[in-house]
């Protein structure tokens, strides 16, 4: 049978300025702003996609940026750590060009055979890049940082937990997950253990519950292919207990949500459609794209929507 859950689909974090934001995710990093449109569940507030050319499943960071929001907290129970795939002799570019733009970037570091860095957006955002030759996608090859060096996609995700038992059940038994590795007090898992697909629980069993704010993750969604695949999944989760909400319309995508055991918001989200419903591929991300029903409030909306541009002179 087909698996229902092939990967990570996209994760989503809150931000603080959406200006900074888009100048950090597009300008420094090089990922293409492919979606601008609002958080469907308060609509005041923007809701930015980063990814790759197309915003592909698996390369999409997205972003709920709240002006004046203060700095969350990273601790348990939270994603801590998003970390992108690179080419596996990208590494010093990607240094150099960190530390060029006033960016703290760690020593290289060696998990599970892989070398990586990690540092912070300016919300303090917890990102790492990891260099490996496994990993065949493009990145967003018209971008201003040289093919060759261009995120591709995510690598994978670290959710910080103070136990692992039970959100291994889930991912294991119910998600198409298996079990590849122990570092330390990090466990990794993945569906064919690929970048792109790789969920690490580092086990922190005295750490402070994490506080959600400017700088941490909402959620990370995971990728099933169409709708009934997602009806599916609903139905198994709900099976064995947990509490799934009904499927929601995102327009780019379908969704339903639940908590792992380890307080960890998921979410189930379709490959289908994709953000090119409603912008020509070569224009993705240019214009304010708003669902349906918010048509009719477009001059509230933006009214209270700050200005915001992709400007890259400064980036290249």
């Amino acid at each position: 049978m087909k698996a229902l859950i092939t990967g990570i689909h996209h994760i989503t974090a809150i931000a603080g300025d959406p200006q900074k934001n888009i100048d950090f995710y597009t300008g420094v990093l090089g990922l293409r702003l492919v979606k601008k449109t609002i958080n469907f569940d308060a609509p005041d507030v923007y809701h930015f996609y980063f990814g790759d050319e197309l915003g592909r499943p698996g390369a999409v960071f997205t972003t709920f940026p709240f002006k004046g929001a203060r700095r969350g907290v990273k601790g348990t129970g939270e994603l801590t750590y998003t970390a992108f795939s690179i080419a596996k002799n990208s590494l010093q570019y990607w240094i150099d060009r960190l530390r060029k733009f006033g960016i703290p970037v760690s020593d290289v570091q060696t998990r599970f055979g892989d070398q990586l860095i990690r540092f912070e957006d300016h919300d303090g955002m917890g990102l790492e890049l990891i260099a490996n030759d496994l990993d065949d996608r493009k990145g967003w090859p018209q971008g201003h940082i040289p093919a060759e060096h261009s995120i591709k996609g995510f690598y994978g995700a670290t959710l910080n937990l103070r136990a692992k038992d039970l959100t291994e059940i889930l991912l294991m038994d119910h998600m198409n997950y298996r079990f590849i590795g122990q570092e330390g007090d990090r466990y990794r898992y993945g569906t064919e253990g690929k970048p792109g697909d790789i969920v690490d629980i580092r086990i922190d069993k005295s750490g402070n519950r994490g506080m959600q704010s400017a700088g941490t993750v909402h959620h990370i969604a995971f990728r099933t292919a169409n709708e009934e695949s997602q009806l599916e999944m609903q139905r198994i989760l709900m099976e064995h207990g947990y509490g799934v909400t009904e499927v929601r319309d995102r327009n780019y995508f379908k969704s339903i949500y639940f908590r792992e055991p380890g307080g960890v918001l998921f979410e189930i989200a379709t490959d289908e459609p994709g953000f090119a419903i409603d912008e020509e591929e070569e224009n993705l991300g240019e214009l304010l794209k708003l669902p349906d029903w918010a048509e009719a409030s477009r001059p509230r909306i933006e009214q209270l929507l700050p200005e915001v541009q992709v400007n890259l002179e400064d980036y290249v």
